[in-house]
C-alpha cells in the first residue's frame, strides 16, 4: 500500500510538471499624453516647459482601460511630492482617461505625472509604468491699480488736471523682481524721459514713481512699463501705457501787461512774418515759414494790409512801408497772370507760376481777390498829393482794372469759376456756388470798373438764388448761412469789406458774430472730450495739424486749436477772444509763442505743437485786431469809390 501511494504521487507530480506554462499578459501601450492641446514629450522631458495650468490631463492608450485601476495608478505630484487630486472621466470607449484637478495648476511650477504599473486594461492588459515631468507656463503679471496724484485712474480716460509735482502708484497682481524697479522698466515720457525716483513696497507688489523735477504744464505725458518686466516667480507682463495731462500752471509764462499793450505786442510780433520774413527779391509773403521761394498771392494781400498797421503802430516808418509796396508792385506787374488773374503760388524770384496742383497752374480768382482787397486798401491809404504815392495809386488801379473777373464766368454763365489754366482750361471745374470764404470775390467782381459782373451772377452764384439761407441753430445760437464751418470763412472776406451790412439773405455782422460764438460754445461743450478745450482755449479753423493740414471745424474736430481762429474774431467776440489771447500768451506761451507770434496750431490731446507759420493765418490776426481797435482797414477799403458803387449795385445795406 505504501509503495503504491508513493508511486501514484510521483506520477501525478510528474504529470503536473509537464503541463503548458501560463501565457504572457498583453501589454498596454501609451500613445500620447497631453495637457489640453499641449502634447508632452515622453522621451525628452526637458521639452515639457510650457504646460497650461487650467486644462485636463489626458492619456491615450492602445486598448480600453480598467477604470478602477486608473484612479490607483495615475498620480500628479508637485516636485516637493505633494499630491494634486484628480477626478477622472473616460473617452473613446475608455481608451482615453481625462483627469481634472479641482484647482488649477500653479504657473511656472514643476510637476510629475506618474502612471504606475498598477494600470491595467479592461481585458487584463498590463502597463510597465512611466513618470513624465513637466513645467507649467509662467503666470501673467498685471496692473491691478494705478493711482496718479492719489486718484485711481486705471480705467479713466483721459486723465487730466494732474499736479505738476505728482506721484504715480502702480500695484501689480504679483510681486515683481525688485531689481527691475528701474528706469529700464518704468518711464514717464514727455518729449523725453522724465527723471524719476522709485520706491518698492507692499511685498514688492507696489511701485511708487516720483518726478525729481516739476512736470511741464498742460502737457501730455506717457507712463510706460516695459514688457520685459517679470514677476518674482517669472510671471510675464504685457507692455502697459497710460497717458495723463498736467494742469495749467497758474504762474504766467511772461510778465503781465495791459490788454492794450498785449494787443500791440501780438500785432508787432506777428507783423515780423510779413516784414522780416518777406521774400527778399519780391517783398511778397512766403506761403509758410518753410516755403523758400514760394510766395502766395492771397497771403501777400493780407501782408500788404499789415504794412498799413505796421506804419500806424510805429513798427516801421511810412517811407519803409511805401518802399516795400513799390517792390511788391514791381513784382506783381511782371509776374505771370491769366486774364489778369494771378496764380495761387508764384516763384518769388522769377514771377513764374508754381502749380498748386497739376491742373491748378493758372489763375486763382479767390486768391487774387484777397490780393486785390489788400491793394485797394493800401491805395486808399496813399496820399495822391505825394509823387511816389500818386504813382503807386495809378499802378494799383491799373493792375486791379486788368483783372478779367468776367472771363471767369466761363462763357457768361451766372457763376464765377475759381480756376482757369492755359493748359487745362476749365478742367478744375470749381464753380463757386454758395456761401463759404469767397464773398469778397463776388464783391470785387461786381466792383470792377472794367470787367464787372452783373448782380445776377452774385444772386445765382454766391446766393444760389436764396438757397444759401439755412437758419440753423447751434447751442441756442441762430446761424442764417451755412453750417458748422471753419472760422476763416468769417475772416478772409471781411478784412477790408466791413461786415456791418445786410443783403437780401443775411445780416453779415450778425452772421459773423454768431459763427464765432458757436465756435466758442462748441469748445466749452467739448462733445468729443478733447483735452484742454475751455472758455479760454478755443478756435477751430483750417490749419496745420499732427497729420498735415485740415479744415477744422465743429463738424470736423480732431482736437486741434488754431490761435488765428479766436484772435481774428476779435471784432466779433472781443471778450472771448481776449480770454483766448491771454490763455495762449500767459498760460501756453512757452509752447506757442515764437519769432513771428503764435505758432500755427496745437493739439494738447496728442501732445502736438506746430513749429510752422502760414501767411493766411498770421495776416488776419494783425488786421482783425486792428479793425477791432480802430476799424482802420475797414475804413480804408470802404472809402474806395469802386467799393461804394458795388455796395449799391448788390443792394448791401449799411
Amino acid at each position: 500500500m505504501g509503495k503504491w501511494f508513493a508511486t501514484t504521487l510521483f506520477f501525478l507530480l510528474t504529470l503536473s510538471s509537464c503541463s503548458d506554462p501560463e501565457e504572457p499578459k498583453t501589454p498596454l501601450q501609451l500613445g500620447e499624453l497631453r495637457i489640453g492641446t499641449y502634447v508632452l514629450n515622453l522621451t525628452d522631458l526637458t521639452q515639457n516647459s510650457a504646460a497650461p495650468v487650467n486644462q485636463p490631463i489626458e492619456g491615450k492608450f492602445s486598448a480600453p482601460l480598467n477604470e478602477a485601476s486608473v484612479a490607483t495608478a495615475v498620480k500628479l505630484r508637485t516636485k516637493d511630492g505633494v499630491e494634486v487630486p484628480l477626478t477622472f472621466s473616460f473617452l473613446d470607449n475608455n481608451k482615453i482617461f481625462s483627469g481634472v484637478s479641482t484647482l488649477n495648476l500653479q504657473p511656472n511650477q514643476d510637476y510629475e505625472l506618474i502612471i504606475s504599473d498598477q494600470l491595467t486594461g479592461a481585458n487584463g492588459e498590463v502597463f510597465p509604468g512611466i513618470t513624465v515631468a513637466f513645467r507649467t507656463i509662467p503666470g501673467n503679471l498685471t496692473v491691478t491699480s494705478l493711482k496718479i496724484g492719489g486718484f485711481e485712474v486705471l480705467n479713466t480716460a483721459p486723465v487730466t488736471n494732474v499736479d505738476q509735482n505728482t506721484t504715480i502708484e502702480i500695484t501689480f497682481s504679483n510681486p515683481i523682481d525688485p531689481l527691475q524697479a528701474t528706469t529700464s522698466f518704468f518711464k514717464v515720457i514727455h518729449t523725453s524721459s522724465v527723471p524719476l525716483s522709485y520706491i518698492l513696497s507692499d511685498g514688492n507688489t507696489k511701485v511708487t514713481l516720483s518726478s525729481t523735477q516739476k512736470l511741464p504744464s498742460l502737457s501730455r505725458h506717457q507712463l510706460w512699463i516695459s514688457n520685459e518686466l517679470k514677476g518674482s516667480n517669472l510671471e510675464t507682463f504685457s507692455q502697459f501705457t497710460k497717458y495723463f495731462y498736467t494742469q495749467v500752471d497758474p504762474v504766467p509764462k511772461f510778465p503781465i501787461i495791459s490788454d492794450e499793450e498785449l494787443l500791440t505786442l501780438v500785432q508787432q510780433q506777428t507783423f515780423k512774418y510779413f516784414w522780416d520774413f518777406a521774400h527778399p527779391a519780391s517783398g511778397m509773403a512766403r506761403e509758410r515759414n518753410t516755403s523758400g521761394n514760394t510766395v502766395t498771392s492771397g497771403g501777400s494781400g493780407f501782408g500788404i494790409m499789415t504794412i498799413i498797421v505796421g506804419i500806424e503802430r510805429g513798427f516801421i516808418t511810412r517811407q519803409q512801408g511805401v518802399e516795400r509796396l513799390d517792390k511788391i508792385m514791381d513784382f506783381l506787374e511782371t509776374a505771370d497772370r491769366f486774364h489778369g488773374v494771378w496764380s495761387h503760388w508764384i516763384n518769388g524770384n522769377t514771377g513764374d507760376v508754381i502749380p498748386f496742383s497739376t491742373k491748378d497752374n493758372g489763375g486763382d480768382l479767390v486768391e487774387t481777390s484777397f490780393l486785390v482787397q489788400g491793394l485797394i486798401t493800401f491805395r486808399q491809404y496813399l496820399q495822391p498829393t505825394d509823387t511816389v504815392g500818386n504813382n503807386l495809386i495809378n499802378r494799383i488801379t491799373k493792375v486791379w482794372e486788368e483783372v478779367e473777373w468776367d472771363w471767369y464766368r466761363k462763357n457768361n454763365e451766372n457763376v464765377l469759376y475759381w480756376h482757369w489754366s492755359p493748359n487745362y482750361n476749365w478742367e478744375m471745374n470749381f464753380a463757386m456756388y454758395g456761401y463759404f470764404e469767397q464773398q469778397i470775390t463776388y464783391f470785387l467782381a461786381a466792383a470792377s470798373p472794367t470787367h464787372s459782373i452783373p448782380k445776377i451772377v452774385y444772386t445765382n452764384g454766391f446766393a444760389r438764388n436764396g438757397s444759401i439761407v439755412q437758419n440753423n441753430t447751434y447751442y441756442g445760437i441762430n446761424l442764417k448761412l451755412g453750417g458748422l464751418f471753419p472760422l476763416f470763412w468769417v475772416h478772409y472776406s471781411y478784412l477790408g469789406l466791413d461786415p456791418h451790412f445786410s443783403d437780401d439773405y443775411a445780416d453779415y455782422w450778425e452772421q459773423n458774430v454768431n459763427a464765432s460764438r458757436i465756435n466758442h460754445a462748441y469748445a466749452i461743450a467739448n462733445p468729443k472730450k478733447f483735452v484742454g478745450y475751455s472758455d479760454s482755449n478755443w478756435g477751430l479753423t483750417s490749419s496745420d495739424n499732427q497729420n498735415g493740414y485740415g479744415a477744422h471745424s465743429p463738424a470736423n474736430d480732431i482736437g486741434v486749436i488754431t490761435p488765428t481762429a479766436a484772435l481774428s474774431s476779435f471784432p466779433y467776440t472781443p471778450v472771448e477772444s481776449m480770454k483766448a489771447l491771454k490763455f495762449f500768451y500767459y498760460s501756453m506761451g512757452d509752447k506757442l509763442w515764437g519769432p513771428y507770434g503764435f505758432y500755427d496750431a496745437f493739439n494738447i490731446t496728442q501732445g502736438w505743437y506746430a513749429n510752422s507759420y502760414l501767411a493766411i493765418d498770421q495776416g488776419p490776426i494783425i488786421i482783425m485786431i486792428e479793425n477791432h481797435r480802430t476799424g482802420l482797414l475797414w475804413d480804408l477799403f470802404m472809402s474806395a469809390p469802386e467799393v461804394q458803387s458795388a455796395t449799391a449795385k448788390l443792394n448791401f445795406v449799411y
